[in-house]
């Protein structure tokens, strides 16, 4: 992929993407789907996804449908890869944080975080950026894993 030199407006966006996560509900949100929600299995996800009276159900979409959302502004070129992927890596740790169970979600939901795997197949800065992320998530799960004895929520 050739350099290119991000403009204000890129700068602009990214600004604006992280004021959004600052937001109190969707701070809230964050915390709990990267750090506190580590699913196991496909069925440990279905019981937050499947269960719009639990309050986590609209955190966990709301995450989602957040890093979907910034990653598709990439593809369509409202602004730069290179600059999102130097600035975030949050959509690439969820991403990642999923990684064991994905084909199992997406046979129930072909569009999960479909943006965001498309960045990885459309920028070699994102396939790298996620490689690493997933490594760390790998080694976090074990640890999350062993001190819950195993329960990954």
């Amino acid at each position: 992929m050739e350099r290119m030199l991000a403009t204000p407006a890129d700068a602009e966006i990214i600004l604006k993407l992280y004021q959004l996560r600052t937001e109190t509900v969707m701070r809230e949100a964050r915390a709990w789907v990267t750090g506190e929600f580590w699913p196991e299995t496909i069925e440990d996800y279905v019981a937050v996804v499947s269960n719009p009276k639990d309050p986590r159900n609209a955190w966990l979409r709301q995450v989602l449908t957040y890093w979907d959302m910034a990653a598709a502004m990439v593809l369509h070129g409202a602004v730069s890869a290179e600059l999102f992927v130097d600035s975030n890596a949050e959509g690439f740790f969820i991403l990642a944080k999923f990684a064991h169970i994905l084909p199992q979600i997406r046979e129930r939901n072909p569009a999960f975080m479909m943006k965001t795997s498309e960045l990885l197949d459309r920028f070699s800065i994102a396939a790298a950026r996620y490689e690493m992320v997933l490594k760390n998530v790998e080694g976090r799960r074990k640890s999350t894993a062993e001190a819950a004895g195993g329960s990954g929520q």
